[in-house]
């Protein structure tokens, strides 16, 4: 059952009770979101570009040939990247432990309608724009460009053409791009930057649970 009726309210930080990940992993879907609030330095720059406490935001997908829940995920470290759901709620993209914030396991209610369900076609072509990215570091000018989109996103700059993601994406933006493949689009406000705050405030997206970290 879904905890949240509308949005995932920063409310849920505080009064959804945490579970731990063995009690949480059997309702992870494929195509599910994990929407974090981090307190590491980088997430205390988006919390402050966007003025939330949304810092970070991945998918899950399911491989049950070797029984492990893998994220995917952008991080300003090492691009994009796969890690297990195990490693992602233990620690932070900088080795941290334990993870430095909490971990909402989130759900876009839309996404089996888009036919986002395992083995289906719409699945297939989220995995593929998620695994297409990955290994690709981000180059200084890439970091740039990324660090500019979010200061337009503080001063809320319209984000001119030029300045738009190419093959660098923070990682709401990473995740937005795969959920497009499947005909989800999440709304924003076309200043700075696709932001974690922004799939919150999706009325499509409800918290499923919270992970204890």
């Amino acid at each position: 059952m879904l905890v949240s009726a509308m949005t995932v309210a920063d409310s849920v930080l505080s009064t959804l009770r945490a579970e731990p990940l063995a009690a949480v992993r059997a309702r992870v879907r494929d195509g599910d979101i994990l929407l974090c609030s981090g307190r590491d330095p980088f997430s205390r720059l988006i919390g402050w570009a966007t003025e939330s406490p949304w810092t970070h935001v991945a998918l899950a997908y399911r491989w049950p040939q070797a029984g492990r829940i893998l994220v995917f995920e952008s991080v300003q470290q090492f691009g994009v990247r796969v890690v297990t759901l195990e490693r992602f709620c233990s620690q932070s993209s900088t080795g941290q432990r334990p993870y430095p914030g909490n971990i909402i396991l989130a759900r876009h209610e839309g996404y089996a309608a888009k036919g986002g369900k395992p083995g289906g076609t719409g699945m297939q072509r989220l995995v593929d724009a998620a695994v297409d990215r990955l290994g690709d570091n981000f180059a200084p000018g890439e970091i740039l460009r990324i660090g500019l989109r979010i200061a337009l996103g503080r001063t809320g700059g319209q984000t001119p053409r030029w300045l738009r993601p190419r093959d660098e994406y923070i990682c709401s933006e990473y995740v937005a791009r795969c959920l497009a493949k499947v005909a989800i689009d999440i709304p924003w406000d076309g200043r700075g930057f696709i932001a974690p705050a922004d799939f919150a405030k999706d009325p499509l997206i409800k918290a499923v649970a919270k992970i204890k970290t």
